[in-house]
């Protein structure tokens, strides 16, 4: 069939269109000679499948020659209709000529018409198969239906079920094993119909996108034909009504292949389960009240019948808006109510900031019923997108305003702030669904609040920028602090130390002890008075952290702890100058805090490099208790981790031991 199709589209267009327009005729002519020769209800069905699969798939091979599922709705078609003409044929009371050959030709085909309904159901809507696995079972069911075939074509097995006039033109031996045989092949017309339902539901569950609309196409239709067929045996003990909704099963799996971006089936499915709640409701109530009431109470059928016309009347619209709200919940999944979204919107601003434009994408969909839900930020002229619910569908590139999502069933909300644009929500509804008054109107409040929520992250931004600047002004000023005592002061004493001891050497060189003495004292006094400078210089800020880097500086920091520290860095490359300096104060407080105060045999201090940033960790064993006093050096950290955008962790139980943490951001 795939050559065929690569044939045609190898061909002129006007050959293909007539070999098109000769497969056509060829069905029209067997059916419609076929319904002249009689009426038959067990075999209107093939006259219905063999015209409706033909006419759809040609017209999705016209329109898409190269489509596999296309051809493989004619060849169902063309199967169908061969096999209706022949039922007719033989089935019809007069003797006509060659009756009993064409009668042959109804019958045998059977598994094989079954085993190409199933494949191509099994192949829809690309007309691929899901996987190699299911290609050797699909194999299998063949093999299987070309073995009954052989069986039906050689010997009578289904004439008796059929009941065809016309006798079978075979009368071969090995009849009665041909019957036994057939009744180990007969299960094979259940496992085929049983392969083709478990493709479709395992394709329904693995699908997603374009395909996922597809399926449900046809699923709603075969839903709906099968939902006609036991209606009609109900109430009217007849399967024709299920016979004519056949049709509908080729013409919604066209619609699949073609039409599917334009014609969505959600909002059919949605109608269909509103429609057919309302009227069992409906029905129950009015038989209900006019059976059961006047099986009790003695009453005219009228003033029953009036009596549950008024019920039906006032109970209507509740019950519709029930119904309504239960077809949602199934097309669409669950909704929030206002207050719900509100609810959530609310709870979600305890959340980190980085995911609460994330949770509000989640809330305005669940909200509305939306596909798709993108949050924007930025002025007219630029939009950057910052949160997109479902996440799957992947971020979009900056853009202004006016281009943004231009496609069909987007509804984009701009949100301004006291006359300034301040970003923007889109939503995507699905197709043929409106926003309903009551929708507009909490997506309306629900943009003010993202409004909101977008202005404070705004200014939480500008504030950790704001702090991050006073701590980087603090830094420098630190270091050139340093550099002038290091330079400078630190630099003249050294000079002046080396004075004095020229100065003592001198004196004791002409017997002065008493000067040489003095002169030895003060420059004693001076080396310590330099040595006490150069750790203020190095406690304002360290000259090996700026040269060396943080691993070095806190190597240091280890080698001059008064207790052991067990020091594990792994930072790789050199982190910024803030991130460092802040990462240095914080190990070398902890570090001092804990050989001043908790009496602390060891200290362990881990710093990691991540792609979420640098964490700290400091512990000791010491006795713990530790409380961040105002004005203290762990309040002091606390606020200089705060102006990072992190935040201190302390862990200090009187029970002992101190934990102290953070995770500082370096991008």
């Amino acid at each position: 069939m795939a050559a065929t199709a690569n044939a045609y589209d190898e061909a002129p267009p006007a050959a293909r269109e007539l070999g098109l327009g000769v497969v056509a005729l060829a069905v029209a002519v067997l059916v419609t000679y076929g319904w002249y020769l009689g009426f038959h209800l067990a075999n209107a069905h093939n006259g219905l499948i063999a015209a409706s699969w033909t006419a759809v798939g040609l017209y999705v091979v016209r329109m898409r020659p190269r489509h596999r599922e296309g051809w493989l709705f004619v060849a169902t078609g063309v199967v169908h209709a061969v096999m209706f003409f022949g039922r007719q044929y033989g089935l019809h009371d007069g003797a006509l000529p060659a009756a009993s050959w064409l009668g042959w030709v109804g019958v045998w085909p059977v598994p094989v018409a079954i085993a190409l309904f199933a494949w191509t159901l099994m192949a829809f809507p690309d007309g691929r198969l899901l996987s190699r696995r299911w290609l050797v079972a699909a194999g299998a069911m063949a093999a299987v239906a070309a073995a009954m075939a052989v069986v039906s074509a050689l010997w009578p097995t289904e004439y008796d079920r059929i009941g065809l006039a016309a006798p079978h033109p075979f009368d071969l031996p090995g009849a009665a094993a041909a019957d036994r045989v057939w009744a180990y092949l007969q299960p094979g017309y259940a496992l085929i119909q049983a392969l083709g339902t478990a493709a479709i539901v395992v394709r329904l569950r693995r699908a997603g996108g374009d395909e996922a609309r597809r399926m449900r196409w046809l699923a709603y239709a075969v839903v709906m034909a099968i939902l006609i067929l036991v209606a009609g045996m109900a109430t009217l003990g007849s399967p024709v009504p299920g016979l004519l909704a056949l049709p509908l099963v080729p013409v919604a799996a066209g619609f699949g292949i073609l039409r599917h971006r334009l014609y969505d089936i959600d909002p059919v499915i949605n109608r269909t389960i509103v429609v057919g709640a309302m009227v069992l409701l409906v029905t129950a109530g009015y038989v209900a009240l006019v059976v059961g009431v006047g099986a009790l109470v003695p009453v005219e059928e009228g003033w029953l019948s009036l009596l549950a016309t008024a019920v039906v009347a006032v109970g209507f619209e509740p019950l519709r808006r029930r119904a309504q709200r239960l077809a949602d919940r199934l097309v669409y999944g669950p909704r929030a109510t206002p207050y719900e979204a509100l609810s959530r919107l609310s709870a979600q601003l305890t959340e980190a900031p980085e995911d609460l434009l994330d949770g509000i994408a989640a809330t305005v969909a669940s909200a509305v019923g939306a596909r798709e839900v993108a949050v924007w930020v930025g002025d007219d002229g630029r939009m950057e997108q910052r949160a997109r619910w479902p996440r799957s569908a992947g971020p979009l590139e900056p853009t202004d305003l006016s281009d943004l999502h231009r496609g069909p069933h987007w509804r984009v909300r701009p949100i301004v702030d006291q006359g300034t644009t301040r970003g923007a929500v889109a939503v995507r509804k699905p197709p043929g669904e409106p926003l309903t008054a009551a929708e507009e109107r909490l997506l309306t409040d629900l943009v003010a609040q993202t409004g909101l929520v977008i202005l404070q992250q705004e200014q939480a931004r500008q504030l950790r920028a704001a702090a991050r600047r006073i701590v980087s002004a603090e830094d420098a000023a630190r270091r050139r602090l340093e550099r002038d005592l290091h330079d400078g002061v630190q630099l003249r004493l050294v000079t002046l130390g080396l004075e004095l001891g020229a100065l003592a050497e001198q004196a004791k060189a002409h017997g002065d002890g008493d000067l040489a003495a003095r002169a030895a004292g003060a420059r004693t006094q001076l080396l310590e008075a330099t040595a006490d400078l150069r750790e203020l210089a190095r406690g304002l800020h360290p000259a090996v952290l700026t040269q060396d880097g943080l691993e070095t500086a806190l190597a240091t920091v280890a080698d001059r702890s008064a207790i052991p520290v067990r020091l594990r860095v792994d930072v790789g490359a050199r982190l910024p100058r803030e991130i460092e300096a802040t990462a240095y104060y914080l190990v070398s407080e902890a570090v001092t805090n804990a050989a001043r105060h908790s009496a602390a045999t060891v200290v362990t201090v881990e710093v990691d490099a991540g792609a979420d940033g640098l964490r700290i960790v400091v512990t000791d064993d010491g006795r713990g208790g530790a409380v961040p006093a105002p004005g203290g050096g762990l309040q002091g950290l606390a606020d200089r981790v705060a102006a990072l955008g992190a935040r201190l962790e302390l862990d200090s139980p009187a029970t002992g031991g101190t934990r102290l943490g953070t995770l500082l951001p370096c991008g």
